[in-house]
């Protein structure tokens, strides 16, 4: 009897370690290679399966060397004890079992892509994961898992269904800054959906304070960023950051090369938006943006700028707002586009700038602002 229990035990063992190993190498293997590409926004283009354009995000490794099979984590059962002859067997079993799982990984994948695509009860599997566990590199694997098949319009569907966009949104609480931008990477890839954006719209506001305060240009900040810019594609949502346009400014400021050209990317989308040019204008705009007209600057930086200033500057009736142009207080955009001569001044030095675009777009710019300023019929 003791002996049928025994055996009893090691086949369960052995059950339970290759549906771990299987799971464990499918949920690492995204790991290597980090190389995300997160979807951004800007467009408002639906496909056909109602989802909002965006790019994907592949953090899948692609190498299909067997060489590499010794770096995945392999789970060893208890008894695989170094340096003896039952646990040598063990260790080689369990290699096995990782190799077989990853091949059949290969297989069902498609042929045409780098990513592993899981069935709905393999997603069941990773939710829980994220749902139960509390280690950070199983969240983070899991995550990737989550963000890669999220790239696929018909897993944002199943995903939502499943109950995963709350059990995401939950680990934005977390500490951990990997951890973190992992999932406001999935939460972005399952915001180009029109049905998930409405479930999502209860955290824009956590999301929003969390990129404001996160360290400057962090990985954690540049993926909250990404993540509202494609809640604010369309415009039923953008009224929920009119507060913290300022800060938006502010991080656009201070902000490096890439932190600055993703907040212009949500400021864009926000101009676009004639309902949200007051709000535009009441906010609170650094001393310096001016200084950001200069020859040194990016040019996509600047042509991104001059966008978002015309766009204000059309949708707002100058003429027709006259009497209420008090309602906006000193250092406001409306401010910096009222002083005409002093933003001439700054946008006219840059006139000379190398590049033709640029001419073309500030000429535009110092045009359009003196017709509507200075209407003929007042000159």
């Amino acid at each position: 009897m003791g002996y049928a229990r025994k055996v009893g035990w090691v086949t369960a063992g052995l059950v339970i370690g290759a549906g771990a190993c299987y799971c464990i190498y499918r949920l690492t293997r995204g790991r290597k290679q980090s190389k995300e590409k997160m979807a951004e926004g800007g467009s408002g283009d639906v496909d056909d399966s109602g989802d909002c354009s965006g790019a994907r995000y592949n953090d899948w490794s692609d190498d299909d060397d067997d060489s590499n099979e010794s770096k995945s984590i392999v789970w060893y059962p208890p008894w695989a004890r170094i340096g003896t002859e039952a646990g040598t067997r063990a260790r080689a079993r369990a290699r096995a079992r990782a190799t077989r799982a990853r091949r059949a990984v290969q297989k069902r994948a498609s042929p045409n892509s780098d990513d592993t695509v899981l069935s709905p009860q393999e997603l069941q599997k990773v939710l829980c994961l994220v749902e139960m566990s509390e280690k950070p590199y199983i969240l983070e694997a899991a995550l990737i898992a989550l963000g890669n098949n999220a790239a696929y319009a018909f897993n944002r569907d199943i995903i939502r269904d499943l109950g995963g966009l709350p059990i995401v949104a939950k680990i934005l609480n977390t500490r951990d800054p990997i951890v973190k931008e992992k999932a406001l990477i999935v939460l972005n890839n399952l915001s180009v959906n029109a049905e998930n954006q409405r479930r999502l719209k209860i955290y824009m506001n956590q999301v929003c304070d969390d990129t404001i305060t996160s360290r400057l240009n962090s990985s954690v900040q540049l993926a909250g960023l990404r993540l509202l810019t494609n809640m604010t594609v369309t415009n039923e949502y953008q009224h929920m950051l009119a507060n913290s346009i300022s800060d938006f400014f502010r991080l656009f400021s201070a902000g490096n090369e890439e932190t600055k050209l993703q907040v212009l990317k949500l400021l864009l989308n926000l101009a676009e938006n004639p309902a949200m040019t007051r709000e535009l204008l009441r906010a609170q705009v650094p001393s310096s943006l001016g200084s950001l007209f200069n020859k040194k600057e990016n040019k996509e930086v600047i042509l991104k700028l001059l966008v978002i200033l015309e766009n204000v500057n059309d949708n707002f009736k100058w003429e027709e707002n006259e009497s209420t142009q008090n309602q906006f207080g000193e250092g406001s955009l409306f401010f910096f586009l009222k002083e005409f001569q002093v933003c001439a001044d700054k946008v006219l030095g840059i006139e000379s700038h190398h590049d033709f675009l640029v001419k073309v777009k500030v000429g535009k710019f110092m045009a359009k602002l003196t017709e509507h300023m200075f209407p003929k019929s007042q000159e």
